[in-house]
């Protein structure tokens, strides 16, 4: 049975995700964890409930989602994967991040890239990448259906949707982007956000003004 813990970290609130389950595997989405102390919170968890890192997974690679990236690839030996139209922000991610006010290193550069329906595989769970544009290039989805849930990063929000302002947004990406991959998944599945609650596609498509 798939076990979610989420972290909100760093001043921007991003919603790091720990997926696990009765095998002990776990993927982490998202490792935003800005400084020691918020380190200290994800490592803790992760050894009292004896878990293994198997993948470190990026929706997409604004700088406040990748913050804690390098920690993760230094504690755990893991390489971020991403797909393959977030690396420009990877590659200037030190730039970016003095432009939000965030002292940051090089990032750890992925090795492998995620691709439109593919499924990564930790312990006994299985997640459907979903490209979806729009907010950011190489923004993603990840779909687990048995478990009627998405982690669906910035592209969708409780009763909003991710903001097309920064660098590669595109309004009418993201639309399309949400209406074709996550507009069509069941009522009742779970939308977990990159920031702030969840919901779930049904409440979108009744009281979401951007939709």
């Amino acid at each position: 049975m798939l076990k979610i813990k989420i972290f909100p970290f760093n001043p921007f609130q991003v919603n790091t995700y720990v997926l696990y389950d009765e095998t002990g595997d776990c993927a982490i989405i998202d490792a935003a964890c800005y400084g020691n102390h918020e380190e200290i919170q994800l490592k803790s968890f992760i050894e009292e409930n004896n878990l293994k890192p198997v993948l470190l997974l990026n929706t997409h690679c604004h700088i406040d989602h990748i913050l804690g990236n390098n920690f993760v690839s230094q504690t755990w030996g893991l390489k971020p994967m991403t797909q393959k139209d977030c690396i420009s922000f990877l590659e200037n991610a030190v730039e970016y991040g003095q432009t939000f006010g965030f002292d940051v290193k090089k990032p750890v550069m992925p090795d492998k890239y995620l691709t439109e329906n593919q499924v990564v595989v930790f312990g006994n769970q299985e997640l459907k990448v979903l490209e979806a544009p729009g907010h950011a290039d190489g923004s993603v989805c990840f779909y687990h259906e048995k478990e009627n849930l998405v982690i669906a990063g910035d592209v969708l929000f409780q009763n909003s949707i991710g903001r097309t302002d920064l660098p590669t947004g595109d309004f009418d990406k993201l639309i399309n982007s949400i209406q074709t991959k996550l507009m069509v998944l069941p009522d009742n599945t779970v939308v977990h956000c990159g920031h702030g609650p969840a919901t779930t596609i049904g409440e979108e498509k009744r009281n979401n003004p951007f939709l």
